[in-house]
């Protein structure tokens, strides 16, 4: 696979073209012409999508939460992104990118920047995706009472449909139908709703059964408002294993999984891989990819070696019982080398973990991804 041209390389190549045809004679003017349209049709396919529109929670958020003011679900701060470029906490939860990034280099573009950082005033950055994930987020409003502020997905979606305005505006009703139908719509949330509905002590909070019901209609409501503006392709994923994530493990003497938090995980993707069935067939033009992040992750925590880690219960960064206890604070310690860890902290995979379940993803078999996995699903 020939390597992906960025945009500054192209800048740059663009330059060194232009001054070469003032100066070149005509047969370094045919080579240079030559060498031009061989970079061009790189960068045509390196980018598989003009954009990315993400939406989700913190396993996702690449620094929304940084403009929250009242919000401690923050990541801006050492020790995370201790392993990102320039050792720069950004506001990933993670010690360097997250599956949003590998997902963006993946189809070939920069990571979806968040959309509270970007400016009313420069619309041009929404033309290659925007992410709208929040830390602590949920499909229910309120997810985030114990975390101060998060940006629940109703608010995410009614973001999306102010940039959708604004793509209408500058480009008009129908190149920004074409733009939007073409581009990848990622939604991954739903753990902290479980973990709402798990801590909960309230009688009536119904069953089960009863509290995914509720989330897939409300999750399936919202898409139906992303596709009546423009979105056509979804990567949807399903919880993970969030029973096994440190900070339930510490809970038990013997670090064991919490099944009953994992029982719920599972009755909810079931659920949610029945209503993109039905959503499917309700919508015309609608494609999809539905992943299964339980069986991914919970396939790593069984058989950490064939994946190359070693440590499966304890978090890298952090302190107390398995390290989670109290966060990956500054005042936390983290581990010295961090591929042997699936979990940077009390939740969030580490750097390594979030690439190999991005891969699956994007290229896994039928065992992981229905009815197509990312790849698939960007060349209908």
């Amino acid at each position: 696979m020939l390597p992906q041209a960025t945009h500054s390389e192209l800048r740059g190549f663009l330059f060194s073209y232009t001054f070469s045809i003032n100066m070149a004679s005509s047969s370094s003017f045919l080579a240079t012409s030559f060498i031009f349209f061989t970079l061009l049709i790189r960068f045509a396919a390196a980018q598989m999508v003009p954009a990315v529109f993400v939406f989700g929670d913190s396993l996702v958020d690449v620094g929304n939460n940084n403009h929250l003011p009242v919000s401690i679900a923050k990541a801006n701060f050492p020790h995370n992104g201790v392993d990102f470029p320039n050792k720069k906490a950004t506001g990933r939860f993670s010690n360097g990118k997250n599956a949003a990034d590998f997902l963006a280099e993946k189809v070939g573009l920069p990571t979806s920047p968040p959309y509270l950082s970007v400016s009313s005033k420069n619309t041009s950055a929404f033309m290659t995706g925007v992410s709208f994930a929040s830390g602590g987020a949920g499909i229910f409003n309120g997810t985030d009472q114990s975390l101060g502020q998060s940006i629940p997905l109703t608010k995410q979606v009614g973001y999306y449909e102010s940039v959708y305005g604004q793509l209408v505006q500058n480009l008009g009703a129908s190149a920004a139908q074409n733009l939007l139908s073409k581009s990848l719509f990622a939604i991954v949330i739903g753990s902290n709703d479980i973990f709402g509905y798990s801590n909960s002590t309230d009688p009536k909070k119904g069953s089960p059964q009863e509290y995914v019901d509720l989330m897939t209609l409300t999750l399936k409501q919202l898409i139906m408002r992303i596709y009546g503006h423009g979105g056509r392709k979804f990567f949807i994923s399903g919880v993970g294993p969030i029973g096994c994530c440190p900070s339930r493990r510490h809970k038990d003497k013997t670090g064991a999984c919490n099944e009953d938090i994992n029982s719920i995980a599972v009755l909810y993707n079931q659920k949610l891989k029945s209503m993109l069935q039905e959503l499917n067939s309700e919508l015309q033009g609608v494609s999809y990819s539905y992943f299964d992040t339980y069986t991914s992750l919970g396939n790593i925590i069984q058989s950490p070696a064939t994946y190359g880690f070693v440590e499966v219960k304890s978090a890298c960064c952090g302190l107390g019982t398995l390290k989670a206890q109290v966060p990956c604070l500054p005042i936390a310690t983290y581990c010295s080398n961090r591929r042997d860890h699936v979990f940077w902290d009390l939740f969030h995979p580490i750097e390594a973990a979030a690439r190999i379940i991005v891969d699956t993803l994007f290229d896994g078999p039928s065992q992981y991804t229905s009815p197509m996995n990312v790849r698939q699903l960007l060349a209908v």
